[in-house]
């Protein structure tokens, strides 16, 4: 194992987590079944029902949180008229770096008839962390998806705000192998200063982009505007065969944040509505 030098004491380096893992599901006897799942690292997947359709799959970092160096891979295929409603055990930390940065990279594929809610819980980042993550979503044509990212810049409740760190969210969704949502967010170096300003979020520290690809998509503008509020806004587009409505939404903490999220999710997730591990 390499050493590092310090004062003449020979340390091993810090010991960083990493962890890939895979779940494809498909449709049999009727109903959303697991096909193939592959866990390697810090990556694991669970089924807290079997039976349920959609099929509901938890997502879990056993390394309790993510800081400098630590990679951590996600990837949902989701067949022919299969459903899958995807969450997180817990809020994901992102912890101060002291080099280089926590990557998260996400996956999702979905066949013809088929449908995904890729609803993790926050992600909850310190003071002077450093964090990119990267999600790829893949829709056959008349394939739906409900995505969801939510993140709180420190926790006020602990005394805790994230002033100094980097922040990178990176989305790209295609549908029948046309672009059809692309967007980079980046906040950093002095966080707490971007959030303050006015055109950014006047200071609040809680921010969420809600994405839903399907052709419902104009027909619940108007309710989730309302549930969104003048924290926020929303608007939908037509898209090749389908539709999009993109939802942002802010707010003081993470408390305040999640009060919106949930009705906005069981409005929008259909049949399968809240994931069980979410509360208030």
């Amino acid at each position: 194992m390499d050493t590092i030098e310090h004062g003449g004491i020979s340390t091993p380096p810090a010991q960083r987590a990493a962890g890939v893992a895979r779940l494809s599901c498909g449709v049999g006897d009727g109903r959303t079944r697991l096909l193939r799942l592959y866990q390697d690292g810090a990556a694991k997947i669970r089924m807290p029902t079997v039976a349920a359709d959609p099929l509901e799959a938890v997502l879990i970092n056993t390394a309790g949180g993510m800081t400098g160096g630590d990679r951590l891979g996600w990837q949902v295929d989701v067949g022919v008229d299969a459903s899958a409603s995807v969450t997180t055990q817990a809020c994901e930390k992102i912890y101060r770096a002291a080099s280089d940065r926590a990557e998260v990279r996400v996956r999702l594929s979905v066949g013809e008839n088929g449908r995904i809610a890729w609803l993790p819980q926050e992600t909850i980042v310190f003071d002077r962390a450093t964090f990119a993550r990267t999600l790829d979503v893949e829709l056959a044509a008349n394939a739906e998806a409900l995505v969801l990212e939510a993140t709180v810049f420190g926790r006020l409740a602990m005394g805790e705000r994230a002033a100094q760190g980097y922040f990178h969210d990176r989305w790209r969704v295609r549908q029948d192998g046309s672009l059809i949502h692309a967007e980079d967010f980046r906040i950093g170096p002095d966080i707490a200063a971007m959030l303050g300003r006015p055109a950014i979020a006047g200071g609040a520290i809680a921010t969420a982009t809600l994405l839903l690809v399907s052709p419902r998509a104009d027909a619940l503008l108007d309710p989730v505007l309302e549930i969104v509020g003048d924290q926020g806004s929303a608007s939908s587009w037509s898209v090749r065969k389908s539709g999009k409505l993109l939802a942002r939404l802010y707010a003081d903490d993470g408390y305040q944040l999640r009060q919106r999220l949930v009705p906005l999710v069981e409005l929008l997730n259909g049949r399968a509505g809240l994931p069980k591990l979410w509360s208030l």
